[in-house]
């Protein structure tokens, strides 16, 4: 028996040739910086051993197909098969996987009911999910709708063409028949009903999850996924997410990445008019490919942002990839200086943070590096020397951390003026560095700097399996508290089992209340967090505009079975967080990576982005844009500007006093980009609540430890805020609405590798 494969590796090697043939004759921004990446991250591809990592399935398949195709005894077929079927699933290739696991089931006397119990149950789940994910490509992702793979799936959602779904149907209840117990079966079978339109009712009641378990604590109201009429409707893989105002227009633009080896960036410019510009060739980033995460801030101090890519996270050995440092030159195109500016590594990562560690007003850059078994990468501190370049100093800082790190983050947690660091680690204990300022304190910033690792004494460890993370005032008492996301799940029936309230092996987040004497307390359980999360990427921001701060998640891990909702909380009063995900539609059940909180239209709400997909290279999803329907409620929008301290104000902090009919309130932010995973405009977007008047504003600059304090302040109106200046800019908005997606014919983008 001989396996074929439908489609050949050649005709992907046209395709790409074709593509850099064509490259060449661009005559778009291409500087010498950027060229040369481009020649390094193609090598990086061509030199890429699909043995060494689970992520390079289309290459495995190239590399591997044609021995497999030469076998012919069953024993080793059945050996191989399962395998090479699932590289075919991960690789897009479903009606090629389903055929080669039925050769599985079919081979004579060694398929079937002959086949032990583990390895049946395993072969049935994987036709399972090959069946589902064949119903998500011939519907989700060939008729997408604003309804598309939300959860509890319905109307526009349910499924055209029903036959990936029925088939797998059939296959979990016989699957079910012999292995009652098992939840993720139960959980697939519950899915994909919903596909057909008849959950719950035709769900036999011994395998029902019931719908009240998927019902929102409060109603946000429905937020809908404009994204295809805004053409940011990429489909693609994992990636960064950025929304950030990059040409200084007043209109927030939107960048993104994608973990595939020959995946562009892509910028899109937003017209003002409801709809967005690809003009990522224009901008000089076709050749900027890969990146799992992006993360900005002005580091020249020349009033644009920049932006640092991310590469290499997940792949091992495989994963010593460049990351890159893009100047944005102030006229729509970006150049890739990270060699000229002593950023040029090569270490697998996803994470990083930007923070003016020593308050010199140059923002620095804090990388964290992933390590694994002999291959060591510690993590990175680069010093921002102020003519364009950095100083690499993680070891004399005492920050050289060796783990496998997923998550960075900033800010001051112990009021002193100094930015401390928070490093969540994957199957490791966290770490928290204090800032302790210059070792020679005469010398001030000019002083080599010391850290302490605090996290013990300040019982911050946990998550032992952690991923995204950051600091945040969530109960506005002017001290920042701290998010650890858990990631660990054992399959996708330990999400079964938290929604069902039954035992599970995950792990859980943790929501860390600072107690103001340079300890937390885990207040996870009391403010409703306690729940399974398996997060990726996630950030924060205000959903209703109250002045509390509310949180996103992505969730997911490349496996196409787990196949779960993105989850949305909303902050109660600094109290408690409730969970608005089916309420708000914000339950995609596609991979969910970097998420962003912005006004994007301009009318005084946030607006959320995510960048959609998984990482094996078929996996893809929509990315999609939430829109705000309004909540009635007040707001300020603040842009900071820096002269002492960084131009991007980074680190500053803002106090804002409102009047209400009950008295006076506090609402406290400090100037950043977000969580750990996703960009928030670097411009503060602050609810009000039922604010009658702002009393007060109060700046804290971070390098002088001055306040600027305005008075009397008009409300629902965006300003500008220079450093030492005695009065506020107003900045008029241009505000804009987003078409009615359900009333509009529209084009996908499609995956741009």
């Amino acid at each position: 028996m001989r396996v074929t494969l439908n489609r050949t590796w050649s005709f992907f090697v046209i395709a790409v040739v074709a593509n850099v043939m064509a490259a060449d004759k661009t005559t778009y921004f291409n500087p010498p910086g950027t060229r040369a990446m481009g020649e390094l991250l193609e090598k990086v591809a061509r030199d890429i051993n699909p043995g060494n990592s689970a992520f390079f399935s289309e290459k495995r398949i190239e590399t591997f197909g044609p021995q497999i195709g030469k076998i012919h005894d069953p024993v080793q077929l059945q050996q191989v098969l399962p395998g090479f079927a699932l590289d075919l699933l991960d690789a897009g290739r479903t009606e090629e996987a389903i055929d080669v696991l039925g050769m599985v089931e079919r081979l004579p006397g060694q398929g079937g009911n002959s086949l032990i119990l583990r390895d049946r149950r395993r072969l049935r789940t994987y036709e399972a999910v090959a069946q589902m994910r064949l119903g998500e490509q011939q519907n989700c992702l060939t008729n997408h709708t604003i309804d598309s793979c939300l959860l509890p799936i319905r109307e526009s959602g349910i499924h055209v063409d029903q036959r990936g779904s029925r088939s797998a149907i059939q296959i979990l209840k016989q699957s079910l028949g012999e292995f009652p117990e098992d939840l993720r079966l139960r959980w697939l079978l519950n899915i994909a009903f919903m596909t057909v339109g008849e959950y719950p009712d035709k769900v036999p009641a011994k395998w029902l999850i019931p719908p009240r378990v998927f019902e929102s604590d409060y109603d946000i109201k429905r937020f809908v996924d404009v994204a295809s009429v805004a053409g940011v409707d990429i489909q693609g893989l994992s990636g960064g997410s950025i929304v950030e105002d990059f040409d200084g227009d007043g209109l927030l633009d939107i960048m993104v990445s994608s973990i595939g080896l020959h995946d562009s960036l892509r910028y899109f410019h937003n017209n003002g008019d409801g709809t967005f510009a690809d003009l990522t060739a224009e901008a000089g980033l076709t050749r900027e490919v890969g990146g799992l995460n992006l993360v900005h801030a002005d580091y020249n101090n020349d009033g644009y942002p920049d932006v640092f890519v991310l590469r290499g996270a997940w792949f091992g050995s495989e994963g010593h990839h460049p990351n890159s440092l893009l100047r944005n030159n102030g006229d729509g195109t970006f150049t890739d200086v990270t060699e000229e500016a002593g950023l040029l590594s090569f270490h697998p990562t996803q994470t990083a943070v930007w923070f003016d560690y020593n308050n010199d007003g140059r923002i620095d850059l804090f990388i964290g590096n992933e390590s694994t078994g002999t291959d060591v990468n510690p993590c990175e501190l680069y010093r921002n020397n102020g003519d364009g370049t950095f100083t690499e100093c993680a070891a004399d800082a005492g920050v050289a951390n060796v783990g496998f790190v997923k998550g960075v983050a900033a800010g001051d947690y112990n009021n002193d003026g100094l930015p401390d660091l928070y490093l969540s680690r994957r199957d490791q204990p966290n770490v928290l560095y204090r800032n302790d300022g210059p070792k020679d304190a005469k010398l001030g910033s000019k002083s080599s700097w010391k850290f302490t690792d605090v996290s013990v004494r300040a019982g911050v460890t946990e998550p032992v399996y952690s991923f995204p993370c950051w600091f945040w005032d969530f109960d506005n008492d002017g001290w920042l508290d701290l998010f650890v996301a858990g990631y660990h799940i054992n399959n996708v029936g330990d999400v079964a089992a938290d929604y069902l309230g039954l035992p599970n092996g995950a792990e859980y987040p943790r929501l860390y209340h600072n107690n103001h004497d340079g300890t937390f307390t885990d207040v996870s359980k009391e403010a409703g967090l306690h729940k399974v999360l398996h997060a990726m990427g996630s950030n924060f921001g205000d959903l209703d505009n109250d002045g509390w701060l509310d949180f996103y998640v992505g969730t997911g891990d490349p496996d196409l079975s787990t196949v779960i909702p993105n989850r949305m909380f909303r902050n109660n009063g600094g109290k408690s967080f409730q969970d608005v995900t089916t309420s708000g539609g914000f339950g995609h059940l596609q991979k969910g990576h970097g998420v962003s909180f912005a006004d994007i239209d301009n009318d005084g709400d946030q607006d959320i982005h995510e960048k959609m997909g998984g990482a094996f290279s078929g996996d893809v999803a929509f990315d999609v844009l939430f829109e705000n329907p309004g909540h009635g409620n007040h707001w300020i929008k603040l842009k900071l500007e820096g002269v002492k301290s960084n131009r991007a104000a980074i680190g500053a902090r803002i106090k804002i006093t409102a009047e209400n009919a009950s008295g006076s309130r506090d609402i406290y932010r400090t100037v950043s980009t977000g969580g750990s995973f996703g960009g928030n405009p670097l411009r503060q977007e602050i609810g009000l609540g039922d604010a009658k008047s702002v009393r007060s504003i109060e700046i804290l600059w971070p390098v002088t430890g001055r306040t600027q304090v305005f008075k009397n302040v008009e409300m629902d109106q965006c300003y500008q805020i220079k450093e030492d200046s005695t009065a506020l800019q107003f900045v008029p908005l241009k505000t804009f609405k987003f078409a009615d997606p359900t009333k509009v014919q529209h084009h996908h983008h499609t995956h741009p590798s």
